[in-house]
């Protein structure tokens, strides 16, 4: 299959799974955490086995790496060149919350590198989506319009965007090198989306996340133009080591 005609596939996928999510958002629903105190509702496990059935259809032969079924050995993994990677719900606190600022995101990685993305926000009715071979497209209702970053100038006002539920403390330190700064907090992977789509000019995320939390924006930020590397200027990699934990990271739109 075409990266076109996939794209397309894992975007009615990732729709599907926001189908399965909202009647449970719409009500009261149960909520359990685990073992590092990360919240997982029904709504996660709902919306991952919408999207694994549907991702063993498509590809029955690629891997998948979802973060409610994480539990696969590294000797395993270190013998994948490509592979889904898949959130069900990103922004789960977001969720919990009711603020809208919760995501589906699913990336295909290859060679450690995301080569196709979707991030789907079921509740705002928004959907980003890259390929490599395509480039970058947001989805609002029936409009599709291509995601191309332009270069800012590091001078003047700059729109930071950060967590709306992880505050770092390293982050003010970090800001110091800029003249003026505006903060727009937004949950889940919609923070590396805004950059892509020009609404923000970098996200430093120097706090703890997951590899699933950023597999599918880092595509659609990097194939929109954005930069994503991490603090020290290498690129961010993904399935590298055991741990599924990043280092900190940057996604920019900055002039160096």
């Amino acid at each position: 299959m075409n990266q076109t005609d996939l794209l397309e596939e894992i975007l009615l996928l990732a729709r599907k799974a926001g189908d399965a999510i909202m009647p449970i958002y719409a009500k009261d629903f149960n909520i359990e955490y685990k073992a590092d105190q990360s919240p997982v509702t029904d709504a996660d496990l709902a919306a991952h086995k919408v999207i694994v059935k549907g991702l063993k259809a498509l590809t029955p032969d690629l891997p998948i790496l979802s973060e409610e079924s994480a539990n696969i050995d590294w000797p395993t993994r270190q013998t994948w060149q490509e592979y889904w990677l898949v959130d069900p719900i990103d922004g789960t606190k977001e969720f919990i919350k009711k603020n809208g600022e919760f995501t589906v995101n699913i990336a295909l990685i290859k060679n450690g590198k995301p080569i196709l993305g979707v991030v789907h926000a079921p509740a705002l009715n928004e959907s980003y989506l890259a390929a490599e071979a395509i480039g970058a497209f947001k989805e609002c209702g029936e409009a599709r319009i291509e995601l191309k970053v332009t270069e800012k100038a590091n001078k003047g006002t700059i729109n930071v965007v950060g967590s709306r539920s992880h505050p770092s403390p390293d982050l003010a330190a970090y800001l110091e090198q800029f003249d003026d700064v505006e903060m727009v907090p937004k949950g889940s992977s919609l923070k590396l989306c805004l950059v892509a789509e020009g609404q923000a000019d970098i996200y430093p995320r120097l706090g703890p996340t997951s590899e699933w939390d950023t597999g599918a924006g880092h595509a659609i930020a990097a194939i929109a133009g954005a930069k994503v590397t991490q603090v020290d200027g290498s690129p961010l990699l993904y399935n590298q080591k055991e741990s599924y934990l990043n280092p900190y990271f940057i996604v920019s739109r900055l002039a160096d």
